[in-house]
């Protein structure tokens, strides 16, 4: 009798499979290990992989370690490997999609963390009128204590106001200091401006996770805030 013989391409390189299904112009196929995309990789070297060996692994159907290498937080998704890859392989939305596939208690937790509290209002978790208290108390000092900036503003809720500008979650929580700068920019410009004082939040973590639903959540919360307000720029700060 014969050996039967094993295709081992259906039982490895299922996430090169799943990648081609989600990315059809993934051309993951078309890699030709010539290592431009290292060239300017700000993650090269870390965790032992760069791009060219990331594609390796994958188009080689070692799936355990594509799906458990943090490697994959490291890549910053920049693109700089796409433009420099002349196959045109876009090793950035490949990440994206690896991301996605890995389980949600697998991910890094603070960055899971970050895009759960901010599908509830912001990444930090502090309470909406933490926020508008905090913006309210800084102007208050600015204007006492630098009476050339007597009239400075910081406008919360304003409807009609021609911009609309989100905000870090760290400064108000940490830094509030650092929202100040900003303001007097727009002041002296003449920009009408307001912030919300619901979804406020100019991040979006929700995008580094690789979840496409919860992203599409926040953002579409954060567009239906500025419609609300009658905005008709967006000012986004991240």
């Amino acid at each position: 009798m014969g050996k039967e013989i094993i295709d081992l391409s259906s039982v490895r390189a299922r996430v090169k499979k799943q990648i081609e299904d989600a990315v059809p112009d993934a051309r993951i196929d078309y890699c030709l290990t010539c290592g431009l995309c290292v060239s300017g990789c700000p993650a090269s070297g870390i965790e032992g992989l760069d791009p060219r060996k990331f594609l390796r692994l994958l188009v080689l159907g070692q799936d355990e370690e594509i799906l458990e290498t943090n490697w994959i937080y490291s890549c910053t998704m920049c693109q700089r490997c796409r433009y420099a890859c002349p196959m045109g392989i876009d090793v950035g939305r490949i990440v994206y999609e690896i991301r996605g596939m890995r389980p949600r208690d697998k991910r890094p937790r603070n960055l899971q963390r970050s895009c759960d509290l901010q599908k509830q209002s912001n990444s930090t978790g502090i309470p909406n009128e933490d926020f508008v208290w905090v913006v309210n108390d800084v102007l208050e000092e600015v204007r006492q204590n630098e009476p050339q900036w007597k009239d400075l503003q910081a406008p919360i809720d304003k409807k009609g106001a021609l911009y609309y500008l989100n905000q870090n979650a760290k400064e108000p929580t940490v830094e509030p200091e650092e929202m100040v700068p900003l303001w007097k920019i727009l002041h002296v410009a003449g920009i009408d401006w307001t912030y919300s004082s619901k979804w406020w939040d100019g991040a979006n973590y929700c995008l580094f996770t690789g979840d496409p639903e919860d992203w599409e959540y926040t953002v579409r919360k954060q567009a239906e805030v500025v419609d609300e307000l009658g905005c008709r720029y967006y000012i986004n700060t991240e």
